[in-house]
């Protein structure tokens, strides 16, 4: 069976939807429900992700930032493509 990943630029674009920053744990639990519990995730350097590895990526790389608790998109750390 293949399995499409979904490109983390679409779980940007929805973060970026959102109306206030989540915590960390609301923020996978929404991607999984916005894009299933199955769904993988992978970006320009990295496949295979769950949601909660693909948050953490994104935190890692800068792209998220926390501020009280809650993750915020980091638009300095946006792609260009």
């Amino acid at each position: 069976m293949t399995t499409t990943e979904i490109h983390g630029h679409e779980v940007i674009a929805l973060i970026r939807a959102l109306p206030a920053p989540l915590e960390r744990e609301a923020l996978v639990q929404l991607i999984d429900e916005h894009f299933g519990n199955a769904a993988r995730f992978c970006t320009c350097s990295a496949s295979d992700m769950t949601s909660s590895a693909l948050v953490a990526f994104f935190v890692e790389r800068g792209k998220l930032i926390s501020s009280g608790g809650q993750l915020l998109f980091n638009p300095g750390r946006s792609c260009s493509h």
